[in-house]
């Protein structure tokens, strides 16, 4: 399986559903159970995407701050930047998740 992606997410989440209710419109059964499977798919991959997200960012915050904090006990300002840069990273893809 390859990566999750939100926007593969969204696009199976969006076209399932849009097959979903064309096919109960019509009496389509295939297509309506189809478009159920594509929907949940989507939204499974939505949710695998996030996790992965916020699991990256939580590495980088945590590396990040270590960066940081060694660069500030060694007088290191490029170091200690450095990990304050990455933290700030971590925190955003994590907030974003």
């Amino acid at each position: 399986m390859s990566e999750p992606s939100k926007t593969n997410a969204q696009y199976n989440s969006t076209v399932g559903s849009i097959k979903e209710t064309i096919g109960g419109a019509v009496g389509a059964e295939g297509l309506h159970r189809s478009g159920k499977e594509q929907h949940a798919s989507g939204e499974a991959e939505h949710k695998a995407a996030t996790a992965k997200q916020y699991g990256e960012g939580a590495v980088d915050s945590v590396a990040g701050k270590a960066k940081n904090i060694g660069g500030a006990i060694t007088g290191d300002k490029s170091t200690q930047a450095e990990g304050a840069a990455r933290e700030e990273k971590g925190d955003a893809q994590r907030k974003f998740a």
